[in-house]
Protein backbone atom coordinates (compact mmCIF):
# COMPACT_ATOMS: atom_id res chain seq x y z
CA UNK A 1 0.00 0.00 0.00
CA UNK A 2 1.39 3.40 -0.95
CA UNK A 3 1.95 6.27 1.46
CA UNK A 4 -1.09 8.27 0.32
CA UNK A 5 -3.40 5.35 1.11
CA UNK A 6 -1.80 4.95 4.53
CA UNK A 7 -2.30 8.63 5.23
CA UNK A 8 -5.94 8.38 4.16
CA UNK A 9 -6.53 5.41 6.44
CA UNK A 10 -4.99 7.29 9.33
CA UNK A 11 -7.21 10.31 8.76
CA UNK A 12 -10.35 8.15 8.56
CA UNK A 13 -9.35 6.29 11.72
CA UNK A 14 -9.00 9.61 13.53
CA UNK A 15 -12.38 10.68 12.14
CA UNK A 16 -14.54 7.62 12.90
CA UNK A 17 -12.48 5.17 14.93
CA UNK A 18 -13.99 1.71 15.36
CA UNK A 19 -17.41 3.00 14.31
CA UNK A 20 -16.28 2.67 10.68
CA UNK A 21 -14.96 -0.52 9.07
CA UNK A 22 -13.57 -0.04 5.56
CA UNK A 23 -11.14 -1.62 3.13
CA UNK A 24 -10.99 -4.54 0.72
CA UNK A 25 -12.99 -7.63 1.69
CA UNK A 26 -14.51 -6.35 4.94
CA UNK A 27 -18.26 -6.69 4.20
CA UNK A 28 -18.52 -9.77 6.41
CA UNK A 29 -18.01 -7.55 9.45
CA UNK A 30 -21.34 -5.80 8.88
CA UNK A 31 -22.99 -8.02 11.49
CA UNK A 32 -20.75 -6.89 14.33
CA UNK A 33 -21.57 -3.25 13.57
CA UNK A 34 -25.31 -3.98 13.62
CA UNK A 35 -25.18 -6.16 16.75
CA UNK A 36 -23.60 -3.28 18.65
CA UNK A 37 -26.83 -1.30 18.20
CA UNK A 38 -29.62 -3.86 18.34
CA UNK A 39 -30.72 -7.48 18.07
CA UNK A 40 -33.55 -7.06 15.54
CA UNK A 41 -32.82 -5.33 12.26
CA UNK A 42 -34.70 -4.08 9.23
CA UNK A 43 -32.67 -4.04 6.01
CA UNK A 44 -33.29 -1.35 3.41
CA UNK A 45 -31.32 -2.27 0.32
CA UNK A 46 -30.69 -1.39 -3.28
CA UNK A 47 -30.50 -4.03 -6.01
CA UNK A 48 -33.66 -6.02 -5.25
CA UNK A 49 -34.51 -8.01 -8.38
CA UNK A 50 -31.17 -7.23 -10.04
CA UNK A 51 -28.41 -9.69 -10.77
CA UNK A 52 -25.72 -7.60 -9.07
CA UNK A 53 -27.81 -7.32 -5.91
CA UNK A 54 -28.29 -11.02 -5.19
CA UNK A 55 -24.78 -11.80 -3.87
CA UNK A 56 -24.79 -8.64 -1.74
CA UNK A 57 -28.15 -9.60 -0.24
CA UNK A 58 -26.87 -13.09 0.52
CA UNK A 59 -23.76 -11.63 2.15
CA UNK A 60 -25.94 -9.29 4.21
CA UNK A 61 -28.09 -12.14 5.50
CA UNK A 62 -25.01 -14.21 6.33
CA UNK A 63 -23.27 -11.36 8.17
CA UNK A 64 -26.34 -10.64 10.30
CA UNK A 65 -26.93 -14.32 11.07
CA UNK A 66 -23.31 -14.79 12.12
CA UNK A 67 -23.71 -11.93 14.59
CA UNK A 68 -27.04 -13.39 15.90
CA UNK A 69 -29.02 -10.42 14.59
CA UNK A 70 -32.60 -11.35 13.69
CA UNK A 71 -34.37 -9.91 10.67
CA UNK A 72 -37.48 -7.87 11.51
CA UNK A 73 -39.00 -8.71 8.11
CA UNK A 74 -38.31 -9.00 4.42
CA UNK A 75 -35.73 -6.72 2.84
CA UNK A 76 -37.18 -3.31 1.97
CA UNK A 77 -36.38 -1.79 -1.43
CA UNK A 78 -34.18 1.28 -1.10
CA UNK A 79 -34.78 4.69 -2.63
CA UNK A 80 -34.47 5.27 -6.36
CA UNK A 81 -31.72 7.54 -7.74
CA UNK A 82 -31.85 11.05 -6.26
CA UNK A 83 -33.95 9.71 -3.34
CA UNK A 84 -37.47 10.88 -4.28
CA UNK A 85 -39.56 11.96 -1.29
CA UNK A 86 -42.18 9.33 -2.17
CA UNK A 87 -39.59 6.66 -1.38
CA UNK A 88 -38.91 8.29 1.99
CA UNK A 89 -42.58 7.85 2.92
CA UNK A 90 -42.69 4.27 1.59
CA UNK A 91 -39.58 3.22 3.52
CA UNK A 92 -40.85 4.86 6.71
CA UNK A 93 -44.15 2.96 6.39
CA UNK A 94 -42.31 -0.33 5.91
CA UNK A 95 -40.08 0.32 8.92
CA UNK A 96 -43.11 1.16 11.05
CA UNK A 97 -44.63 -2.22 10.16
CA UNK A 98 -41.42 -4.11 11.00
CA UNK A 99 -40.67 -2.20 14.24
CA UNK A 100 -36.91 -2.96 14.39
CA UNK A 101 -34.25 -2.01 16.95
CA UNK A 102 -31.82 -0.92 14.24
CA UNK A 103 -31.97 -0.19 10.50
CA UNK A 104 -29.36 -1.42 8.02
CA UNK A 105 -29.06 0.68 4.84
CA UNK A 106 -27.25 -1.20 2.05
CA UNK A 107 -26.75 0.87 -1.08
CA UNK A 108 -25.20 3.88 -2.72
CA UNK A 109 -25.72 7.50 -1.80
CA UNK A 110 -29.37 7.80 -2.77
CA UNK A 111 -30.31 4.57 -1.00
CA UNK A 112 -28.60 5.64 2.21
CA UNK A 113 -29.92 9.21 1.99
CA UNK A 114 -33.47 7.91 1.56
CA UNK A 115 -33.10 5.66 4.61
CA UNK A 116 -31.63 8.45 6.75
CA UNK A 117 -34.59 10.67 5.91
CA UNK A 118 -37.05 7.80 6.44
CA UNK A 119 -35.92 7.08 10.00
CA UNK A 120 -36.29 10.78 10.78
CA UNK A 121 -39.79 10.76 9.30
CA UNK A 122 -40.65 7.58 11.18
CA UNK A 123 -39.76 9.30 14.44
CA UNK A 124 -41.52 12.57 13.69
CA UNK A 125 -44.06 12.02 10.94
CA UNK A 126 -47.14 11.78 13.14
CA UNK A 127 -46.50 15.26 14.56
CA UNK A 128 -44.79 16.70 11.45
CA UNK A 129 -46.22 15.08 8.32
CA UNK A 130 -44.85 17.76 5.96
CA UNK A 131 -41.32 16.72 4.93
CA UNK A 132 -40.53 20.36 4.16
CA UNK A 133 -40.24 20.88 7.93
CA UNK A 134 -37.14 18.65 7.97
CA UNK A 135 -35.02 20.48 5.37
CA UNK A 136 -32.32 22.91 6.38
CA UNK A 137 -29.70 22.97 9.12
CA UNK A 138 -30.51 21.24 12.42
CA UNK A 139 -34.26 21.03 11.87
CA UNK A 140 -34.54 17.30 12.64
CA UNK A 141 -32.68 17.71 15.94
CA UNK A 142 -34.88 20.62 16.94
CA UNK A 143 -38.06 18.70 16.14
CA UNK A 144 -36.82 15.59 17.96
CA UNK A 145 -35.94 17.60 21.06
CA UNK A 146 -39.35 19.26 21.11
CA UNK A 147 -41.14 15.93 20.61
CA UNK A 148 -38.95 13.89 22.96
CA UNK A 149 -38.16 11.48 20.12
CA UNK A 150 -35.04 10.26 18.35
CA UNK A 151 -34.54 8.38 15.07
CA UNK A 152 -33.69 4.71 15.02
CA UNK A 153 -29.96 4.07 14.61
CA UNK A 154 -28.81 3.33 11.07
CA UNK A 155 -25.86 1.15 10.12
CA UNK A 156 -24.87 2.22 6.61
CA UNK A 157 -23.24 -0.29 4.28
CA UNK A 158 -21.96 1.75 1.35
CA UNK A 159 -21.68 0.14 -2.09
CA UNK A 160 -20.47 3.05 -4.23
CA UNK A 161 -17.54 5.45 -4.12
CA UNK A 162 -19.00 8.94 -4.28
CA UNK A 163 -21.41 10.64 -1.93
CA UNK A 164 -19.99 9.28 1.36
CA UNK A 165 -23.58 9.27 2.66
CA UNK A 166 -22.56 6.53 5.09
CA UNK A 167 -20.37 9.00 7.00
CA UNK A 168 -22.28 12.28 6.93
CA UNK A 169 -25.10 14.38 8.35
CA UNK A 170 -26.55 15.06 4.90
CA UNK A 171 -29.61 13.63 3.19
CA UNK A 172 -30.48 14.89 -0.31
CA UNK A 173 -34.15 14.36 -1.17
CA UNK A 174 -35.82 15.20 -4.48
CA UNK A 175 -39.26 16.68 -5.10
CA UNK A 176 -40.10 15.18 -8.46
CA UNK A 177 -43.03 17.52 -9.07
CA UNK A 178 -40.73 20.57 -9.07
CA UNK A 179 -37.51 18.89 -10.21
CA UNK A 180 -35.76 20.40 -7.18
CA UNK A 181 -33.54 18.66 -4.65
CA UNK A 182 -33.54 19.83 -1.02
CA UNK A 183 -31.19 19.01 1.81
CA UNK A 184 -31.39 17.82 5.40
CA UNK A 185 -28.23 18.79 7.32
CA UNK A 186 -28.36 17.34 10.80
CA UNK A 187 -26.17 15.39 13.24
CA UNK A 188 -29.26 13.39 14.23
CA UNK A 189 -29.12 11.46 10.94
CA UNK A 190 -25.40 10.54 10.97
CA UNK A 191 -25.17 6.73 10.87
CA UNK A 192 -23.53 5.78 14.20
CA UNK A 193 -21.79 2.85 12.50
CA UNK A 194 -20.82 2.08 8.92
CA UNK A 195 -19.09 -0.41 6.63
CA UNK A 196 -17.63 0.11 3.16
CA UNK A 197 -16.01 -2.79 1.34
CA UNK A 198 -14.27 -1.08 -1.58
CA UNK A 199 -14.09 -4.41 -3.39
CA UNK A 200 -17.85 -4.25 -4.01
CA UNK A 201 -17.46 -1.13 -6.15
CA UNK A 202 -16.03 -3.25 -8.98
CA UNK A 203 -19.59 -3.65 -10.33
CA UNK A 204 -19.99 0.12 -10.75
CA UNK A 205 -20.24 1.04 -14.44
CA UNK A 206 -17.66 3.45 -15.87
CA UNK A 207 -20.32 6.18 -15.97
CA UNK A 208 -21.31 5.60 -12.33
CA UNK A 209 -17.63 5.49 -11.36
CA UNK A 210 -17.02 8.86 -13.05
CA UNK A 211 -20.03 10.44 -11.39
CA UNK A 212 -19.05 9.21 -7.96
CA UNK A 213 -15.40 10.12 -8.27
CA UNK A 214 -16.11 13.67 -9.36
CA UNK A 215 -18.69 14.04 -6.60
CA UNK A 216 -15.87 13.17 -4.20
CA UNK A 217 -13.64 15.79 -5.81
CA UNK A 218 -16.46 18.33 -5.46
CA UNK A 219 -16.80 17.63 -1.74
CA UNK A 220 -13.09 18.13 -1.13
CA UNK A 221 -12.72 21.11 -3.46
CA UNK A 222 -15.74 23.08 -2.28
CA UNK A 223 -15.01 22.59 1.40
CA UNK A 224 -11.35 23.53 0.95
CA UNK A 225 -12.02 26.66 -1.08
CA UNK A 226 -14.83 27.79 1.21
CA UNK A 227 -13.29 27.01 4.62
CA UNK A 228 -12.96 29.99 6.97
CA UNK A 229 -9.38 30.99 7.72
CA UNK A 230 -9.45 29.30 11.12
CA UNK A 231 -10.55 25.96 9.65
CA UNK A 232 -8.33 25.89 6.57
CA UNK A 233 -5.44 24.07 8.25
CA UNK A 234 -7.79 21.35 9.50
CA UNK A 235 -9.43 20.89 6.12
CA UNK A 236 -6.27 21.08 3.97
CA UNK A 237 -4.77 17.60 4.56
CA UNK A 238 -8.18 15.93 4.26
CA UNK A 239 -9.34 17.70 1.12
CA UNK A 240 -6.08 17.81 -0.81
CA UNK A 241 -5.34 14.13 -0.19
CA UNK A 242 -8.88 13.23 -1.25
CA UNK A 243 -8.51 15.14 -4.51
CA UNK A 244 -5.08 13.65 -5.15
CA UNK A 245 -6.27 10.06 -4.67
CA UNK A 246 -9.28 10.52 -6.94
CA UNK A 247 -7.64 12.54 -9.71
CA UNK A 248 -4.76 10.06 -9.99
CA UNK A 249 -6.92 6.92 -10.07
CA UNK A 250 -10.26 7.81 -11.66
CA UNK A 251 -9.31 7.09 -15.27
CA UNK A 252 -7.74 3.78 -14.23
CA UNK A 253 -10.87 2.67 -12.40
CA UNK A 254 -13.04 3.61 -15.38
CA UNK A 255 -10.85 1.64 -17.79
CA UNK A 256 -10.76 -1.48 -15.62
CA UNK A 257 -13.43 -2.00 -13.00
CA UNK A 258 -11.46 -4.88 -11.51
CA UNK A 259 -8.41 -2.71 -10.77
CA UNK A 260 -8.60 -3.08 -7.01
CA UNK A 261 -5.75 -0.68 -6.32
CA UNK A 262 -7.63 2.06 -8.17
CA UNK A 263 -10.94 1.08 -6.54
CA UNK A 264 -9.36 1.27 -3.10
CA UNK A 265 -7.91 4.70 -3.88
CA UNK A 266 -11.30 5.99 -5.06
CA UNK A 267 -12.99 4.61 -1.94
CA UNK A 268 -10.46 6.28 0.32
CA UNK A 269 -10.59 9.53 -1.65
CA UNK A 270 -14.36 9.80 -1.64
CA UNK A 271 -14.45 8.84 2.04
CA UNK A 272 -12.13 11.77 2.68
CA UNK A 273 -14.69 13.85 0.80
CA UNK A 274 -17.24 12.71 3.37
CA UNK A 275 -14.85 13.68 6.17
CA UNK A 276 -14.38 17.07 4.53
CA UNK A 277 -18.10 17.84 4.44
CA UNK A 278 -18.37 16.99 8.11
CA UNK A 279 -15.67 19.58 8.86
CA UNK A 280 -16.97 22.21 6.46
CA UNK A 281 -19.65 22.56 3.83
CA UNK A 282 -20.08 22.49 0.07
CA UNK A 283 -21.19 25.57 -1.81
CA UNK A 284 -21.77 26.79 -5.36
CA UNK A 285 -21.60 23.68 -7.55
CA UNK A 286 -23.60 21.58 -5.10
CA UNK A 287 -26.21 24.31 -4.80
CA UNK A 288 -26.62 24.52 -8.58
CA UNK A 289 -26.65 20.74 -8.96
CA UNK A 290 -29.84 20.54 -6.91
CA UNK A 291 -31.68 22.32 -9.74
CA UNK A 292 -30.28 20.09 -12.50
CA UNK A 293 -31.53 16.82 -11.06
CA UNK A 294 -33.83 16.08 -14.01
CA UNK A 295 -31.05 16.30 -16.63
CA UNK A 296 -27.81 15.38 -14.84
CA UNK A 297 -26.57 13.02 -12.17
CA UNK A 298 -25.34 14.82 -9.09
CA UNK A 299 -21.64 14.11 -9.63
CA UNK A 300 -21.83 15.11 -13.28
CA UNK A 301 -23.59 18.38 -12.44
CA UNK A 302 -20.91 19.25 -9.86
CA UNK A 303 -18.16 18.35 -12.34
CA UNK A 304 -19.59 20.74 -14.92
CA UNK A 305 -20.12 23.61 -12.49
CA UNK A 306 -16.98 23.56 -10.35
CA UNK A 307 -14.55 24.93 -12.96
CA UNK A 308 -16.74 28.01 -13.44
CA UNK A 309 -17.15 28.60 -9.71
CA UNK A 310 -13.38 28.16 -9.33
CA UNK A 311 -12.82 31.09 -11.72
CA UNK A 312 -15.30 33.15 -9.68
CA UNK A 313 -13.69 32.24 -6.36
CA UNK A 314 -10.01 32.36 -7.38
CA UNK A 315 -9.28 36.05 -6.60
CA UNK A 316 -10.55 35.50 -3.04
CA UNK A 317 -8.66 32.23 -2.33
CA UNK A 318 -5.71 32.38 -4.70
CA UNK A 319 -3.29 30.28 -2.63
CA UNK A 320 -5.82 27.48 -2.19
CA UNK A 321 -6.69 27.40 -5.89
CA UNK A 322 -2.96 27.14 -6.66
CA UNK A 323 -2.62 24.17 -4.28
CA UNK A 324 -5.48 22.38 -6.01
CA UNK A 325 -4.04 23.19 -9.42
CA UNK A 326 -0.71 21.68 -8.43
CA UNK A 327 -2.45 18.31 -7.90
CA UNK A 328 -3.97 18.41 -11.39
CA UNK A 329 -0.60 19.42 -12.85
CA UNK A 330 1.16 16.52 -11.11
CA UNK A 331 -1.51 14.17 -12.49
CA UNK A 332 -0.87 15.43 -16.03
CA UNK A 333 -4.00 17.49 -16.68
CA UNK A 334 -2.22 20.82 -17.22
CA UNK A 335 1.27 22.09 -17.95
CA UNK A 336 0.45 25.67 -16.93
CA UNK A 337 3.07 27.40 -14.76
CA UNK A 338 0.71 28.08 -11.89
CA UNK A 339 3.23 29.90 -9.68
CA UNK A 340 3.32 32.74 -12.20
CA UNK A 341 -0.45 33.16 -12.40
CA UNK A 342 -2.71 35.13 -10.12
CA UNK A 343 -6.37 35.84 -9.45
CA UNK A 344 -8.72 35.24 -12.34
CA UNK A 345 -5.94 33.99 -14.67
CA UNK A 346 -4.98 31.37 -12.11
CA UNK A 347 -8.62 30.35 -11.73
CA UNK A 348 -8.98 29.87 -15.47
CA UNK A 349 -5.83 27.73 -15.68
CA UNK A 350 -7.03 25.45 -12.87
CA UNK A 351 -10.55 25.34 -14.33
CA UNK A 352 -9.09 24.25 -17.65
CA UNK A 353 -7.24 21.43 -15.86
CA UNK A 354 -10.51 20.26 -14.30
CA UNK A 355 -12.16 20.39 -17.70
CA UNK A 356 -9.27 18.38 -19.17
CA UNK A 357 -10.04 15.55 -16.75
CA UNK A 358 -13.74 15.67 -17.59
CA UNK A 359 -12.93 15.65 -21.31
CA UNK A 360 -10.69 12.60 -20.91
CA UNK A 361 -13.53 10.85 -19.08
CA UNK A 362 -16.05 11.77 -21.79
CA UNK A 363 -18.03 14.16 -19.57
CA UNK A 364 -19.82 17.21 -20.94
CA UNK A 365 -18.05 20.41 -19.90
CA UNK A 366 -20.79 22.98 -20.46
CA UNK A 367 -24.50 22.96 -19.77
CA UNK A 368 -25.46 23.65 -23.39
CA UNK A 369 -24.18 20.17 -24.29
CA UNK A 370 -26.47 18.43 -21.79
CA UNK A 371 -29.56 16.84 -23.39
CA UNK A 372 -32.72 18.38 -21.96
CA UNK A 373 -31.02 21.46 -20.49
CA UNK A 374 -33.01 24.69 -20.97
CA UNK A 375 -32.87 28.31 -19.86
CA UNK A 376 -35.51 27.29 -17.33
CA UNK A 377 -32.85 25.39 -15.40
CA UNK A 378 -30.89 28.60 -14.87
CA UNK A 379 -34.02 30.36 -13.62
CA UNK A 380 -34.71 27.41 -11.29
CA UNK A 381 -31.14 27.42 -9.96
CA UNK A 382 -31.23 31.16 -9.23
CA UNK A 383 -34.58 30.83 -7.48
CA UNK A 384 -33.31 27.87 -5.40
CA UNK A 385 -30.26 29.85 -4.34
CA UNK A 386 -32.61 32.34 -2.68
CA UNK A 387 -34.44 29.58 -0.75
CA UNK A 388 -33.69 29.96 3.00
CA UNK A 389 -33.52 26.16 3.32
CA UNK A 390 -30.42 26.18 1.07
CA UNK A 391 -28.89 29.30 2.60
CA UNK A 392 -25.95 27.36 4.04
CA UNK A 393 -24.58 26.80 0.54
CA UNK A 394 -24.39 30.55 -0.11
CA UNK A 395 -22.71 31.17 3.23
CA UNK A 396 -20.13 28.44 2.56
CA UNK A 397 -18.80 30.18 -0.54
CA UNK A 398 -15.37 31.83 -0.34
CA UNK A 399 -17.21 34.81 -1.83
CA UNK A 400 -20.37 34.69 0.32
CA UNK A 401 -23.51 35.72 -1.51
CA UNK A 402 -26.95 36.68 -0.24
CA UNK A 403 -30.36 36.35 -1.85
CA UNK A 404 -29.95 39.97 -2.95
CA UNK A 405 -26.70 39.33 -4.86
CA UNK A 406 -27.48 35.92 -6.38
CA UNK A 407 -28.69 37.24 -9.73
CA UNK A 408 -25.79 39.70 -10.05
CA UNK A 409 -22.98 37.22 -9.43
CA UNK A 410 -24.31 33.67 -9.67
CA UNK A 411 -26.27 34.44 -12.82
CA UNK A 412 -23.10 35.13 -14.88
CA UNK A 413 -21.43 31.97 -13.48
CA UNK A 414 -24.38 29.91 -14.69
CA UNK A 415 -24.35 31.62 -18.07
CA UNK A 416 -20.63 30.93 -18.38
CA UNK A 417 -21.28 27.27 -17.56
CA UNK A 418 -23.99 27.19 -20.23
CA UNK A 419 -21.72 28.55 -22.96
CA UNK A 420 -18.23 27.58 -21.77
CA UNK A 421 -17.17 31.26 -21.84
CA UNK A 422 -15.17 32.19 -18.72
CA UNK A 423 -15.20 35.87 -19.73
CA UNK A 424 -18.85 36.13 -18.71
CA UNK A 425 -18.01 35.58 -15.03
CA UNK A 426 -18.16 38.85 -13.08
CA UNK A 427 -15.40 39.72 -10.65
CA UNK A 428 -16.50 38.94 -7.09
CA UNK A 429 -17.36 41.74 -4.69
CA UNK A 430 -14.43 43.02 -2.66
Amino acid sequence: MDENKRRAQGLLQAFKGDAYIHGLGCFGRLGEQVAALGARASVVTSGIGKDWGAPIHEATRAALAEASVALAGEFIAGAAPNAPREDVFRIADALRAQNPDVVVAVGGGSGIDGTKAAVAYLALGEQHPDLMDYFGLGRVSALCEAAGRRPLPVVAAQLASGSAAHLTKYSNITHRDTGQKLLIVDDAIVPPRAVFDYQLTRTMSPEFTMDGGLDGVAHCLEVFLGAPAGAADTVRPIALLGIELIVNHLERACRDGADMAAREALGLGTDLGGYAIMVGGTNGAHLTSFSLVDVLSHGRACAIMNPYYTVFFAPAVEDRVREVGALYRAAGYTDARLDGLHGRDLGIAVAEAMIALSTRLGFPTRLADVPGFTEGHIARALAAAKNPKLESKLKNMPVPLSADTVDEYMGPVLEAARTGDFSLIESPPA
